[in-house]
């Protein structure tokens, strides 16, 4: 791990938002899963969260700028076990939807715990998916057609919030709990050892202040994997 490397990593991970995120609802075209995820990375989304469509997803490097390797997807079985599972964290739920009722994105509050709901590319957000979301949000548009390619939509959504974020100060320092942003930025320092200490069932060793392990994780007895 050299210093510049380690650095980088510790300042993108200072600066990622545990409280806005998005929820890919059947989102099937592979080119459009990876450049959503790429958006949530840009923007400082920790976290993203899908309904996977009928053949699981499949994320696309070059689409995705290899963003995969930092932005952890949740899969959910259907739309309700996805949404109970979000306000439970505490989020609102908005569906991106041009219905009657839907409110310009520029006129929400991003500041507050927000999930985007994003629907198929064909169909966009499911009856259900309305039904549970907490209200839905509109891109304004002038032309004859009626939404934006779904990936599209989410960049202009995340990057009003990210508007929001960077001037009520939430990107200033981490926002993550000390444990949480440990475990995370030593998973992104050193993912292989993680995988190993987790199959051990080891905790992680502490960092240096250039990224360097302070110890052997894989020596001595077997203990529970520290963190989340």
């Amino acid at each position: 791990m050299r210093s510049r490397r380690y650095r980088r990593l510790r300042s993108v991970l200072e600066r990622r938002q545990p409280d806005l995120t998005v929820l890919m609802e059947q989102v099937h075209k592979p080119h459009n899963l990876s450049a959503i995820l790429r958006n949530c990375d840009a923007a400082g989304v920790l976290e993203a969260h899908a309904v996977p469509p009928r053949g699981g997803l499949e994320v696309h490097h070059d689409t995705s700028g290899g963003t995969k390797k930092w932005i952890h997807v949740h899969r959910h079985e259907d739309v309700d076990a996805a949404v109970a599972d979000l306000h439970a964290q505490g989020l609102t739920v908005l569906a991106a939807h041009p219905g009657e009722g839907a409110v310009d994105f520029r006129a929400v509050d991003f500041t507050r715990p927000t999930c985007l709901m994003m629907g198929a590319e064909l169909h966009g957000v499911s009856d259900r998916g309305l039904e549970l979301a907490d209200g839905t949000v509109v891109i304004p548009m002038e032309g004859m057609v009626r939404s934006l390619n779904v990936s599209v939509a989410t960049a202009l959504l995340l990057y009003e919030a990210h508007r929001q974020r960077t001037a009520a100060g939430l990107y200033q320092e981490s926002r993550l709990e000390p444990d949480r942003f440990r475990r995370i930025l030593f998973e992104w320092c050193h993912p292989e050892l993680a995988r190993r200490c987790r199959d051990l069932g080891r905790s992680y060793p502490a960092l240096g202040p250039e990224g360097e392990l302070l110890e052997d994780p894989l020596s001595g007895p077997d203990r529970p994997h520290g963190g989340e």
